[in-house]
């Protein structure tokens, strides 16, 4: 396994590769130098289960005011860089867990020498990133447009360059709004590089389309065992990306704990409003950190039946509907109740 075997780094005091949990990450859309609304969002985030936060650093405003954020959050805070070697400097006196830049466009080797240096100095980790829309012209040339072996090759050569001022605390990721593309250049550089992997598929859309993209590229990458830390990228409410990370991983039986809703697709039996019940089922069941499984079923002949592994579930009937257990029924209920007899059910096992 790929992962297994990767290096291992430290993000403050969360840990990536060397077979460590895949962590989940996620990036404020405030703006940075509004302490008050960003600490409010990354907050909100790790109420989620959002493990690594990025936040923009387009300012010396900005990077000043990582010092103060970091006060009142408990989760690493990365520092996204692009173009100004100064703000990376500033970013990391004002304790950045991590920087993200690109070597090629950090302004010439001087200043990439001054970045590296001042990292090293406090044992900061580099996440060196590369984007399918950045890629250089010579390597579009060489490959005959923007490939994964393109991708491959400019990633490894921006590495080269941290690795040649002696620094290999590093962080690696190649991205690509193209899930295939993404996917196919993930395979090649993890057999080419033990650096942890941060995946994810770039600019992948809405929450609807995004998390479709995002589910089957990340499904591929990290199925084959690659990938130390994963972004759901996603044009919403970031809070929705940690949602989506934490079905993925748990899906593909890499992350356990929190609760699993599983819903029927509905049909003409159904006689209660299940697919407003079912939504909010799903967001109750957030504040939950034990191992459950819950089922929403739309109707009382086939729910207990069909959900029986489920360790909670609801059956619909008409205008009531049904409570039960592993198949066992434990109760009937007014549609009204539902939700709220299922969080008592709920509460009841969190607390043993």
């Amino acid at each position: 396994m790929y992962r297994d075997n990767t290096k291992k780094i430290y993000i403050g005091n969360t840990v990536i590769g060397g077979g460590a949990p895949v962590a989940i990450q996620s990036m404020t859309n405030t703006r940075t130098d509004d302490v008050e609304a960003t600490v409010a969002q990354i907050l909100k985030l790790e109420e989620a289960g959002c493990e690594i936060i990025r936040c923009t650093v387009p300012t010396i405003e900005c990077a000043e005011a990582i010092k103060e954020i970091k006060k009142r959050i408990h989760i690493p805070l990365v520092a996204d860089i692009h173009f100004d070697y100064h703000m990376a400097l500033a970013a990391l006196e004002n304790g950045a867990d991590k920087i993200r830049i690109n070597p090629g466009n950090i302004g010439g080797e001087e200043k990439l020498a001054k970045v590296v240096a001042a990292c090293k100095e406090r044992n900061v980790p580099i996440r060196v990133g590369v984007n399918s829309g950045s890629l250089e012209k010579p390597l579009i040339e060489k490959y005959g447009g923007v490939t994964a072996e393109g991708l491959v090759e400019s990633a490894l050569d921006k590495v080269r360059m941290i690795e040649d001022h002696d620094y290999d605390n590093i962080v690696l990721s190649i991205k690509s709004s193209n899930v295939m593309m993404c996917a196919h250049a993930y395979e090649q550089i993890a057999k080419k590089t033990q650096y942890p992997l941060h995946v994810g598929i770039t600019e992948s859309g809405t929450v609807i389309s995004g998390n479709i993209k995002s589910g089957v590229g990340l499904g591929i990458i990290l199925y084959q065992g690659i990938g130390d830390t994963i972004r759901v990228s996603l044009t919403g409410d970031p809070v929705e990306e940690i949602k989506s990370a934490r079905i993925i991983l748990r899906s593909l039986g890499l992350r356990e704990g929190g609760v699993e809703v599983v819903s029927c697709p509905t049909c003409g039996r159904t006689r209660i409003n299940l697919i407003d019940l079912a939504n909010k089922v799903e967001n109750l069941v957030q504040g939950y950190h034990k191992n459950f499984k819950v089922a929403v079923m739309g109707c009382v002949v086939n729910g207990p039946g069909e959900a029986r592994e489920a360790d909670f579930g609801v059956a619909g009937g008409d205008g009531e509907g049904l409570i039960f257990s592993k198949g066992v029924i434990l109760r009937k209920v007014p549609e009204a109740e539902l939700l709220g007899a299922l969080k008592e059910e709920l509460d009841k096992a969190e607390n043993l």
